[in-house]
């Protein structure tokens, strides 16, 4: 049972029940019984988020001082004072310490040489849930010996104090490297609880020498590693949750001298239009112990809609790893063969594959190009471009250009190959073109990873850049080439310009002392 040194230390006497570490059946049971969600058809919890379906970027902030000297402040890290952040540390510890609360004791980063141990306090038994399916859960005797090395505080129904704060709004998110502690206060959305500890790891793996990538990764029968980056909508979920190879994990993972790993126990699946057919795996993860955020479902029948967008597009399964059949665990294997960068791009320009080289591999890690996809963030209702650096720039506490720079080292020392992929719009833009099928996208990933495009005749783009493949096995040849699928070729080429000069604008704004050699790997208009 958790201690009450958190609470003492801050002068904060705890008189609310705490409840720590207890079975997902016990806080599922607890969530039914005070109203925070409903069982499913299939066992798993129903929740909703209310008013926050997404993250809150613009309400993140870490606090400055000297633990956080290595921070790249700006927009993405927004400075908030040691002060303050005391104050709201007090003043969120003393309101789970007065009302019922729940711990989880666990671990972020399955190799132990790197692994984080964390502990989350909440105030709502279903974040409990989620922490306990997605982080690493410790084993009896690692839990006797649990000593967290960082603490997350979430506190949903309680408001921040602009004036008083220094936030925003009511909602906030606060890192501090030197008390190591995480506030979340304002919102209900769970997603902020995993992606705050995966912003501390962010912070803290590569002073060990470890790259922590926003990624997912699965390993093929003869143990070929392959990694997928990309934004949220882009496909990582999905396209590592592949029956013919072992899932590592779905979207954070750190890179050593000695393979990758991964940061999580779970995975946190988008489930919009989640079907059987489509998605097997992750279909047949939705079940008892599962946390299901916003999906609708009907309380008659306690069938669950996919389908709807009703409360949001974004809409997710949380679940353990384990729930994968033949998931690999401990998520831990070797160097990869190769990399896969995912884009969903809505101008509809971009060919489905490319093959980049080390230039243009550095150049695209930086840009993390993709259209913004509907839910992922307040105030999205449709895809906008956008350009994360790292393919995980809200993330990324340190300058874009370290951890570029470790994956540059990562890439040649072990020859990795890398392909950008589009599972985006085709045929025109989103809104008079078409969503490249799933099943186009997997038979192009696959073709990548048995290596079967190094051996195809390519060209470069005259565009973008890159060699675009003229063949893939069990491809139409014409859909290799974006422009022959637009009835409109001048519009096709205004918009490949318009999309090139995005590029070029954005890579000048943030990287312009990038080496020359990046710099011109890039698109040109």
């Amino acid at each position: 049972m958790l201690d009450s040194r958190h609470f003492s230390e801050l002068g904060i006497d705890l008189t609310g029940t705490m409840t720590a570490d207890i079975p997902a059946a016990q806080l599922v049971e607890a969530a039914l019984g005070q109203g925070e969600g409903w069982l499913s058809e299939e066992g798993a919890l129903v929740t909703e988020t209310g008013a926050f379906t997404g993250r809150s970027p613009d309400d993140r902030f870490i606090v400055q001082d000297e633990a956080a000297r290595q921070v790249a402040w700006g927009k993405v890290n927004q400075p908030l004072p040691e002060a303050a952040f005391k104050k709201l540390h007090a003043r969120i510890a003393a309101h789970l310490a007065a009302r019922p609360h729940y711990v989880f004791n666990g671990f972020a980063g399955a190799d132990p040489r790197h692994r984080l141990p964390v502990r989350v306090v909440t105030e709502l038994a279903w974040h409990s849930l989620f922490a306990r399916q997605l982080l690493i859960r410790p084993s009896e005797d690692e839990l006797r010996q649990h000593e967290p090395a960082f603490t997350v505080l979430s506190a949903p129904s309680l408001r921040a104090d602009p004036r008083r704060d220094h936030t925003h709004s009511g909602t906030v998110i606060a890192i501090s490297f030197s008390q190591r502690v995480v506030l979340i206060a304002g919102t209900a959305y769970a997603g902020e609880i995993k992606k705050s500890i995966f912003s501390v790891l962010n912070y803290l793996l590569p002073a060990a020498g470890v790259l922590p990538m926003h990624c997912s990764a699965n390993v093929g029968p003869g143990g070929d590693v392959a990694l997928f980056f990309g934004l949220s909508g882009t496909g990582k979920t999905t396209l590592s949750a592949d029956p013919e190879r072992r899932l590592v994990g779905d979207d954070e993972h750190g890179w050593s001298d000695q393979g990758i790993f991964n940061l999580e126990g779970g995975c946190y699946a988008k489930c919009i239009g989640l079907s059987a057919e489509k998605e097997p795996q992750i279909y047949q993860a939705v079940r008892f112990g599962t946390v299901l955020e916003n999906v609708r479902m009907d309380p008659a029948t306690r069938r669950l809609d996919y389908l709807s967008d009703e409360l949001t597009e974004n809409t997710r399964a949380a679940y353990p790893l384990d729930y994968i059949p033949g998931a690999v665990i401990p998520s831990v294997a070797g160097h990869p063969r190769v990399i896969i960068f995912l884009t969903a791009d809505a101008s509809g320009v971009l060919p489905p594959v490319l093959r980049l080289n080390e230039e243009e591999a550095m150049y695209h890690f930086l840009s993390g190009y993709t259209s913004k996809l509907a839910g992922t963030e307040r105030g999205i209702d449709a895809p906008e471009p956008t350009f994360s650096a790292c393919f995980g720039e809200p993330f990324m506490p340190r300058p874009a250009e370290e951890y570029a720079q470790l994956l540059g080292e990562l890439i040649t020392r072990h020859r990795v190959g890398v392909y950008l992929v589009n599972t985006g719009w085709t045929g025109g833009p989103y809104g008079v073109g078409r969503r490249i099928d799933l099943a186009v996208t997997r038979q192009i990933v696959r073709c990548a990873l048995a290596g079967d495009l190094d051996r195809v005749s390519v060209r470069r783009h005259p565009v973008f850049g890159g060699s675009v493949v003229e063949e893939c096995p069990g491809c139409e040849p014409g859909l290799l080439d974006p422009k022959s699928t637009w009835q409109d070729k001048a519009a096709y080429d205004q918009a490949a310009s318009a999309l090139a000069k995005a590029f070029q604008a954005n890579f000048m704004k943030k990287f312009p002392n990038a080496p020359a050699r990046i710099r011109q790997a890039g698109p040109r208009a």
